[in-house]
């Protein structure tokens, strides 16, 4: 299994836990912020990254597309693009309070701890996705 592939199966299983983890009280402790319209399910993971059942939902789909992407080298580098290009938005999203972008106009929290999550996923999602170069996979060797 080459790199990239490996990307994508390990941020599938990540988004996939935290996206169920949002649904799970004790996990995410209560949270409100007057700009989320959506309230269902709003909450924050582990107390710091603000969520609701949308961004769940977000969540969970990216972590299906990785494990699935995780199954041919090509899949696995357009989902790095997609992730990069959509955490990169998130986070710039994130940083305008005026008209509600840092809520996407009050369906989804994007705000506080959750900015510097987003840059973060989306500098390795554009690694894995434009910058790494193709590679072989090795083959194992039978004995």
């Amino acid at each position: 299994m080459t790199a990239t592939r490996r990307f994508a199966m390990i941020f599938g299983i990540v988004f996939l836990l935290v996206g169920a983890a949002g649904f799970i009280p004790g996990i995410t402790q209560p949270h409100s912020h007057p700009d989320v319209r959506v309230t269902a399910g709003l909450g924050a993971v582990l107390g710091l990254f603000a969520v609701n059942v949308l961004h769940n939902l977000a969540h969970l789909l990216f972590g299906v597309w990785g494990l699935v992407a995780s199954k041919s080298d090509s899949a696995s580098r357009s989902y790095g693009k997609a992730v990069a290009v959509a955490y990169g938005l998130l986070l710039v999203l994130g940083l305008i309070p005026a008209m509600n972008l840092h809520t996407l106009f009050g369906l989804v929290p994007l705000y506080g701890h959750d900015v510097w999550l987003h840059a973060g996923l989306a500098a390795v999602g554009a690694y894995f996705g434009f910058i790494r170069e193709q590679e072989v996979p090795l083959e194992r060797s039978r004995v």
